[in-house]
């Protein structure tokens, strides 16, 4: 049976931890070379929640423990990359370039054949999401072919058929979400897919995440 208290205390302190990388994370998005101004709390309390969600999942079992760390980097990531894209419609190489190297790194503990898929299925992502690119440049920026790396070794680490299913989840979200500026604006309007890719991948990872 699961101890509820232990449960709760861990989702409590890794939302505290949280809020201070959320802090982190937007001081470092105000001295990017573009630096991007998010207003606090936001960045603070998105990363609290998501750690939090994290740190519940894996206390009652529904996720693996040892994806813990990859779920709360993924976590931050979203939260940064995708305040800047909602923001300003960009992503900073320098949060995309350096997370797939961190991905791996995160990766480690999992295993050596976790790693080696986490390699591939990040170039598979980057070459489905750059042909997207290539054919439809004002739907899919290069910030995104670059994001899909690191949120690609993440998913293909989880398993094959997670690399599908969110890049399927994305395309829905982002879909959903300019029918509703659609209807708000009534006229279409450019949408970020940077947090639709996230999220799904966020999403993704958490469900079919396997092992001990």
């Amino acid at each position: 049976m699961t101890d509820t208290s232990a449960v709760l205390a861990l989702a409590v302190l890794l939302a505290a931890g949280g809020f201070v990388a959320g802090v982190g994370a937007r001081l470092l998005l105000i001295r990017l070379r573009r630096g991007a101004r998010i207003p606090p709390p936001w960045c603070e309390l998105a990363v609290a929640c998501g750690w939090a969600a994290a740190g519940f999942a894996v206390g009652v079992g529904a996720v693996p423990g040892r994806w813990l760390p990859v779920l709360l980097g993924l976590g931050w990531l979203a939260v940064a990359a995708g305040a800047v894209d909602l923001r300003h419609h960009r992503l900073p190489d320098a949060l995309t370039l350096p997370a797939l190297p961190l991905a791996l790194l995160l990766l480690a503990p999992l295993g050596w054949e976790a790693v080696l898929r986490g390699v591939v299925g990040a170039g598979v992502a980057v070459a489905a999401h750059a042909a997207v690119h290539l054919a439809a440049p004002t739907a899919l920026g290069a910030g995104d072919v670059k994001l899909a790396a690191p949120v690609g070794a993440v998913l293909s680490a989880a398993s094959w058929e997670a690399l599908a299913l969110a890049g399927l989840l994305a395309a829905l979200l982002s879909g959903a979400a300019a029918a509703v500026v659609l209807v708000a604006r009534g006229r279409g309007g450019a949408v970020p897919h940077g947090p639709s890719m996230l999220l799904a991948g966020l999403l993704v990872t958490a469900a079919c995440a396997r092992g001990p």
